[in-house]
Order: structure tokens, then sequence, then C-alpha cells
């Protein structure tokens, strides 16, 4: 979390909270993340595990009695971890609860199957922060099992609150958003008044794979390297994409560098809409056969390394 930063657009009494929003893999989480903050900020995919680090998303609410900014951290899905990766992406997802003003529990309500919630439930019971339970995908779901849905999850853990909503639609999103500004405590905002997110890497691995769909697997990163602004009011950001194989290099850059330049040249104006400013963009490709093994890696995705 940045310093804190005193928004003179935003007169009147001001809160600041972090929202932790977890859940199984592909329950909704990023697109609810999108949902509140009002624009894309944070990775959507088909494909479960996406999400690696614990992005933020920033969300502003205001009324006439208070200007509320809220920290959303969007943590990886959890689920039962086999790889070095996969342990570090579960970690980051409890350790992005950590001192959290609210805990959301994103849960899939078209599936009839909630045991793989268990552990969830389980870890969640005895933890002290305010926890609330939001029904997703209300709008592909019949009223009834989602009652019923609703009922067995509150009575597996005493949820303070339960939501249902549609994150693709927005439908229930925006009475969630101001119970959540109502739940964050007085005190000045972390961040400035147009800040969203901090997750270009995030923008540049969301077009590496949807441009490549199944040709590459998820064993490669996106690796900040600089960020820069320049004196005309753009911003300079270079980045690497890792990968593990040879093979997987020419699958990237593709014919003459032509799948490269589209990778970067979607993900430049992506950033360049979420930044509200120029954005100069350079990406190279780097094999290394053991990046998934390296620790400063890790640690400048955003994931602890976890043995």
């Amino acid at each position: 979390m940045t310093d804190t930063v005193n928004t003179p657009e935003a007169s009147g009494p001001q809160h600041c909270g972090l929202v932790a929003v977890i859940g199984a893999p592909n329950a909704g989480k990023s697109t609810l993340v999108n949902q509140m903050v009002g624009q894309k900020v944070a990775i959507v995919s088909a494909k479960a595990q996406t999400t690696r680090a614990r992005l933020m998303g920033i969300a502003l609410h205001e009324t006439p009695k208070a200007h509320t900014q809220m920290i959303l951290t969007d943590t990886p899905g959890i689920f039962e971890p086999k790889r070095r990766l996969d342990r570090a992406m579960v970690a980051a997802a409890w350790e992005g609860t950590s001192e959290a003003d609210a805990i959301l529990l994103v849960v899939d309500s078209r599936k009839k199957r909630r045991d793989y919630l268990d552990g969830i439930l389980a870890s969640l019971k005895d933890r002290g922060e305010r926890k609330i339970l939001v029904l997703n995908k209300v709008d592909e779901t019949p009223k009834e099992p989602l009652l019923i849905a609703a009922e067995a999850l509150t009575a597996a853990l005493p949820f303070d609150e339960v939501f249902f909503v549609s994150a693709l639609t927005g439908d229930g999103v925006a009475e969630l958003k101001a119970h959540l500004a109502g739940l964050m405590p007085a005190g000045p905002w972390h961040f400035p008044e147009d800040q969203v997110s901090d997750a270009s890497c995030e923008i540049t691995r969301e077009q590496l794979y949807r441009q490549l769909h199944d040709e590459l697997p998820y064993d490669a990163a996106v690796r900040p390297e600089s960020y820069t602004q320049r004196g005309d009011g753009s911003v300079e950001i270079h980045q690497q994409i890792v990968i593990t194989r040879d093979s997987q290099k020419a699958i990237v850059l593709g014919a003459k560098g032509a799948r490269i330049k589209a990778i970067g040249e979607a993900a430049r104006k992506e950033l360049a809409n979420i930044l509200g400013q120029k954005v100069h963009l350079f990406i190279h490709v780097k094999v290394d056969e053991r990046w998934a093994d390296s620790q400063e890696i890790y640690q400048e995705i955003g994931l602890d390394w976890v043995k």
C-alpha cells in the first residue's frame, strides 16, 4: 500500500479500506472487481487460475456524507495446490485477506456441488474480518436453487451478509458496492483519485493468452522492467515475457515478429485507456527453463516464495 494521499477533489469526510475478494477459480472474482471499479483492471479469462498476483482495483463511492475509496484485492482462486507456483498462488490468496475490512467470498451459484468450498469455509470460520457471501452468476441460476445454495452456505458459516449478483451484467453490484463503502473506516485515501489499478503486466499477460489460446501453456510470466513517466505526460513501460522452452519463443514472436507486435499493440491500447494517458510499451521475450523456481521472478510478479 502506498503512502496516504490527500485528494482535494474529494471534499468532505474521507473513508478508505481494504476489501479482499476470494473464491474458487472461475467464480467471477475478476469480473466483479472490474464492475465495482467501473472499468477493466483485473485479468479475465475462460481458463481457470488466471489471476496470479494480488491485483488491486480501486473503487470510489460518494455520498453526501462520505467520499470512500475501496482497495480491492483480487486474489488468485483458491484450489488444491500441487506445484510450487500453485502453492504460491494459494498463499497469495490468503495473504490478500489479511487485515481486510471485509472479505467477499464469491461463489458460482450455478454449481450444485459445493464440497470444493469446504476448505475455504473452514479457513474462514475463525477469522475476525467481516465476511460477506456473494452468490454470483444469478442471471444463469433459477431462484429456488439460488436460495437453497444461500441457505446451505450460511448454515456452514455464519456470514454477516449475503448478496446475489451477476458480475457480468452488473445486477446487484451497485448495492454490494454501496454496502461495502459503508463498512470502510474513516481515514485518508491511499491512492490518487484517478488511479484504478497497478496491474500493467497482467494486461499484457491477458493478451498473451487471449491471442495464443491453447498454443501456450500457463508456465509463462510477464515481468515488469521499468515504468517511467515522460515529460510530455506519457508513460514508458518495459516488460519481459518469460517462457520455459525455445519452441515457445517462435509461437510468441510469430512470423517476422507479427504476434508479439499484435500482443503489444492490444496491451498498449488497453493500458492507455485504463491509465488515461499515452503509453509507450516495449516487450521482449526471454527463455528460462527454470523461471517457475526463481524466487526473484515470484517477487516481481507479486507472489511470495513458497517452498
